[in-house]
């Protein structure tokens, strides 16, 4: 059982990991010379010392359950499916034609801010921001190289456009869990969050046409590109639009990818699985370092850590706009704890409601801001599974994508803003 009285100190092992992280990375110049994997295994073990009120044994029965959630499984699968989407398009010269084609038709000075409007469409319909990621990340490297922009500015387009529809989509989990904790319509829901992240949305837009409008660009003379080969980005995007499964969409691309890299004879049939399985293997340190987290969470939760957090926050509160303040603290605090938005919502929803239902909060206004305010913090932790993935996709570190994720920021101060002035229905 959980200490219910919440305990503070069980919070140390996620301290121990931004501090060896980060400080690693600051003295060095390089947050390449301490590996994220490590510094998870040192705060792990940290969490292990704790709580001496649990045998040896205990504590590994705690972290199987919590490796064993739906939501790990179901991230880590997830992370593979989208490895061998990832290496079967490139080996089929599936990004090479797309970034071509679409730098052929758009102008290259919008092209980043046409990774963020498209990511904001898939993610939207596919529910998950971590497959947005997937399927765009390979583009967003072909845009770079293309057109030199910054690396870190488009897959920064890219997380932000993914993080819009993680929190607005009517099949993200996220949503869901919101809607099913505080007890109202979906339909209300998406109206209340829409008309908040709106602004957030447009600001974005324009902040990264500003950035980019006076780019050094070094487009080839010729951009070449098989529109077969595109093929299978299509087919992925329009499932995503439609809503099918995740898991069928990058499935079914990476089948479809080898089909037309044979056809068109870019891909030998003797590399299909070799291209695959490289794909797979690349997606292996962020599936491992997601198991790690999600076994840390697991000992932080059983020794109070979370609880602690959510007894500070209901202590604090007064009057309605507080309240809706102590939900908003709740929902990013939570989340930066767990790593995971979903687990969050779950875990600071019952209490969310309590704190509704006592200042005479709307469940509707409840949920955007339960929903609002996990994914602000998971789009923007270095340690959480969309940074990481992104990070991993494209050889860069967290870091270097963090200065450029506007959207998650400015989804914070428009909600803080409606929290401020807009008058309770």
């Amino acid at each position: 059982m959980g200490n219910e009285r919440g305990n503070g100190a069980a919070l140390l092992p996620i301290g121990v990991f931004l501090v060896i992280f980060l400080g690693s990375g600051i003295i060095t110049g390089d947050f390449y010379a301490m590996p994220a994997i490590v510094a998870f295994l040192i705060a792990l073990m940290i969490a292990f010392l704790q709580n001496r009120g649990l045998s040896f044994e205990e504590k590994i029965s705690v972290i199987s359950k919590g490796v064993g959630d739906e939501n790990i499984i179901t991230m880590s699968l997830i992370f593979l499916s989208a490895g061998a989407f990832s290496g079967a398009v490139t080996a089929a010269g599936g990004v090479e034609s797309t970034v071509n084609l679409g730098l052929s038709i758009l102008p290259a000075k919008v092209a980043v801010v046409g990774l963020f409007v498209i990511g904001c469409f898939i993610s939207v319909s596919m529910g998950t921001s971590m497959g947005t990621i997937a399927a765009l990340a390979p583009i967003a490297v072909g845009i770079s190289e293309k057109t030199g922009f910054s690396l870190a500015v488009c897959i920064g387009a890219v997380v932000c456009g993914a993080m819009f529809g993680d929190n607005l989509s009517m099949i993200s989990d996220t949503t869901i869990a919101a809607v099913k904790t505080q007890g109202c319509q979906m339909k209300d829901k998406f109206r209340e969050n829409f008309f908040i992240v709106l602004p957030a949305a447009i600001i974005t837009i324009v902040i990264f046409f500003f950035i980019t409008r006076n780019g050094d660009f070094k487009l080839a003379e010729e951009l070449s590109y098989n529109i077969w080969r595109v093929l299978p980005y299509v087919l992925v995007l329009v499932g995503a639009l439609i809503g099918i499964n995740v898991f069928l969409v990058l499935i079914s691309g990476t089948v479809i990818s080898l089909i037309v890299g044979v056809a068109t004879g870019s891909l030998a049939v003797g590399d299909m699985f070799s291209a695959v399985g490289e794909g797979v293997t690349g997606m292996y340190d962020i599936t491992v370092i997601s198991i790690v987290v999600a076994c840390i969470v697991s000992l932080v939760k059983e020794f109070g850590g979370i609880q602690f957090i959510l007894n500070l926050i209901k202590k604090s509160i007064k009057g309605q706009k507080g309240g809706e303040v102590g939900i908003a603290g709740l929902s990013l605090l939570v989340d930066m704890c767990t790593a995971n938005n979903t687990v969050a919502i779950v875990m600071a929803g019952p209490i969310a409601k309590e704190i509704s239902d006592e200042f005479e909060i709307s469940p509707r206004r409840s949920a955007s801001l339960l929903d609002i305010f996990t994914s602000v913090g998971q789009g923007m932790i270095p340690y959480g599974a969309q940074l990481l993935s992104a990070a991993s996709l494209t050889g860069l570190t967290p870091f270097a994508i963090m200065p450029y994720l506007f959207y998650p920021i400015l989804m914070a101060i428009s909600a803080v803003v409606f929290i401020l002035f807009r008058k309770a229905k």
